[in-house]
């Protein structure tokens, strides 16, 4: 009878257990979760900002959790291809976007979208923010700002600028340049920031409006001349570097940013986790160290705080598209 009662009891505690993870299904997928690699789709090709943020917090993500994750560079239409397949993923917590400020841009600048950003794509949590600089080619004959403009002028239609591709933030932050200083200044786009800053470095463009995470490496290696920062205050990284206002263009304000976004109906538990984990890394020192080259500001705030942050992306974009006027179709 005793050893009845025994198994009686421990059938009964089984069963409890059972029921209360059946009631918690997101606790229990929580739990286990992660049980294979992730997969982090970068919608740039390999090379440029997003890739550059991407990579090291992969590498500290997977330390932390045991598991890989793992870099899926899908380049093109300005982002779009990847943040679609991204949006149309399993929602099960093994893929996730590392969107940028260019998604919150395309809501607007593209004339329709194969993907909701709202309705299709979960924001988890920043993972940097870094001001947008102007850098050019060292044979352009301008050492400062102030100059580029006169030689701008000087030369209308003759010079061409880079950019990630067509409705970036670095084709909107050229757009707005032209705008504020009354240049006329030819637009090429790129397949991401990587193939448009090695046409930068190599000549066949003079000047990008560029994120400063991925031109660091560059602007320290003398590469590329760095001409302002399109940001309210210098940075310690380029401490020589002078703002927009500085250097004669006052209002002139980019920034670039990177974050993590999952498919609609991941499970918040794992949003959650996830949250945790990338501001658990950014005390990493080396991520400290890697953010700091880059002059960036370090991400893992909450997820509620994250949304209501690119709910004002897409209203202040939406409002510089239609300044703008670019509209791709």
């Amino acid at each position: 009878m005793t050893t009845r009662s025994a198994r009686r009891r421990a059938s009964r505690t089984a069963f409890l257990f059972a029921a209360a993870l059946a009631a918690f299904p997101s606790f229990a997928v929580a739990q286990a979760w992660p049980a294979k690699p992730i997969r982090l789709v970068v919608p740039f090709p390999a090379g440029g900002g997003t890739d550059a943020f991407a990579r090291p917090l992969a590498a500290q993500l997977s330390q932390q959790l045991g598991q890989q994750f793992v870099i899926d560079n899908r380049g093109g239409a300005g982002g779009t291809i990847g943040a679609d397949n991204a949006a149309k993923s399993a929602p099960d917590g093994y893929t996730f976007l590392v969107g940028a400020v260019h998604h919150t841009i395309a809501v607007s600048v593209y004339a329709k979208l194969p993907y909701d950003l709202d309705r299709d794509l979960a924001p988890v949590t920043m993972v940097a923010l870094v001001p947008n600089v102007v850098v050019v080619h060292p044979s352009v004959q301008a050492k400062t700002l102030r100059e580029f403009v006169e030689h701008a002028k000087a030369n209308p239609n003759k010079l061409n600028y880079a950019s990630a591709g067509n409705g970036t933030s670095h084709h909107l932050a050229g757009e707005l340049f032209k705008i504020a200083t009354g240049t006329r200044i030819n637009h090429v786009p790129y397949k991401g920031a990587g193939p448009a800053m090695q046409d930068l470095v190599g000549g066949q463009v003079d000047v990008m409006f560029d994120g400063l995470g991925s031109s660091a490496a560059q602007i320290r290696g003398g590469r590329i001349r760095p001409l302002a920062l399109a940001a309210p205050a210098r940075t310690p990284a380029f401490p020589d570097v002078p703002t927009a206002a500085e250097a004669g263009v006052p209002g002139y304000e980019v920034a670039t940013w990177y974050a993590l976004f999952a498919p609609a109906g991941t499970p918040p538990d794992i949003v959650r986790r996830l949250q945790q984990e990338v501001a658990k890394a950014m005390s990493a020192p080396v991520i400290r160290e890697t953010w700091a080259q880059q002059g960036a500001e370090a991400g893992g705030n909450a997820t509620s705080e994250f949304a209501a942050f690119v709910r004002r992306e897409v209203a202040k974009w939406a409002g510089v598209v239609k300044a703008s006027g670019v509209r791709i179709d």
